[in-house]
Order: structure tokens, then C-alpha cells, then sequence
């Protein structure tokens, strides 16, 4: 398990990565699950940023690795994790998962999520609190989450 002061850094990282996803919200105006030129163009302008069409372009294009024409949730934030201290969002997401699995076996209990959220970060969730995390994001029900199951926490919000 991580050090609580890495813990905690990692911590807001993922704290970040959670703003990343509000901020795709933001741009994603139609909700539709991906991002086009014309609603990035439209919030860079709303923010007060006068972008080209052809800086736009570029930014879409810089991250639509599919080359679909849009920016999925994936890909707007793998262009905008990439260059964190971790190396990308699924460094993010591999580091988070680690320091929370205690005991080696590869997933994570809400008991080992309560211990490391109480203990170590100080964090007043109750056990409770934590089998209710945990039972949302379990894929098969068995009342643990593994790192696939972690990493679909990014694609469900």
C-alpha cells in the first residue's frame, strides 16, 4: 500500500481527473458523449478565449486518436492527463487502485477502502458509506471491485 502522503497526492489527482470530466460535461452541450469543433469553439468563447477555427481544428484533431471527428470522455482526458506527474490517465487509475488495494489479492473491499480512506487520508466515510462505493461500481456482484471493474468509474461519469 501507498505512503498516506502519496496517498493524498494521488488522491488529488483523481481529484483533478473528476474536474477534467465536469469540464467535458461543459463542453459536451448536447450531452451526447463527445465533444464536436463547433461545442469547443463555442464554450473557448464563452470563457472569453477567441480561438481560430483552425486552432480549434487543431485541438480536436491533437486529441481525437479514433479520428471519428469527435473527442470522447477517453480521449479528452487522455490529452489532458497525459502530461501529470503519473503519465496519463491510466497511470492515474492504476496508481489510485493500488493504494487502495491493502492486502495483494487484487481487488479492492470496502472494508480496505474504509481503512485506507479513515485511517490513513482521514476521510469520514462510515463502512457503510464505503459498501455502498463499492457496490456501485462491482461489476459481477461479488462484492469487491478488481482494476477492470475501477476503471469503468472514468466511463460512467
Amino acid at each position: 500500500m501507498a505512503q498516506p502522503s502519496s496517498l493524498s497526492a494521488e488522491t488529488e489527482t483523481l481529484s483533478q481527473v473528476l474536474g477534467l470530466v465536469e469540464t467535458f460535461r461543459a463542453f459536451d452541450s448536447d450531452n451526447d458523449g463527445k465533444i464536436t469543433a463547433a461545442e469547443l469553439g463555442g464554450i473557448l468563447g464563452s470563457l472569453g478565449y477567441n480561438p481560430s477555427e483552425e486552432d480549434v481544428r487543431a485541438t480536436m484533431q491533437q486529441g481525437d486518436t479514433n479520428n471519428d471527428g469527435f473527442l470522447s470522455i477517453e480521449e479528452f482526458l487522455e490529452m489532458n492527463t497525459k502530461n501529470m506527474e503519473f503519465g496519463g490517465l491510466e497511470n492515474v487509475l492504476k496508481n489510485a487502485f493500488e493504494a487502495l488495494e491493502v492486502d495483494g489479492d487484487e481487488v479492492v473491499t470496502a472494508e480496505e477502502l474504509y481503512e485506507v480512506m479513515g485511517d490513513d487520508l482521514g476521510f469520514e466515510l462510515t463502512l457503510e458509506d464505503c459498501q455502498g462505493i463499492i457496490a456501485s461500481i462491482d461489476i459481477d456482484g461479488d462484492g469487491a471491485v478488481s482494476y477492470d471493474d475501477f476503471k469503468l468509474i472514468v466511463n460512467s461519469l
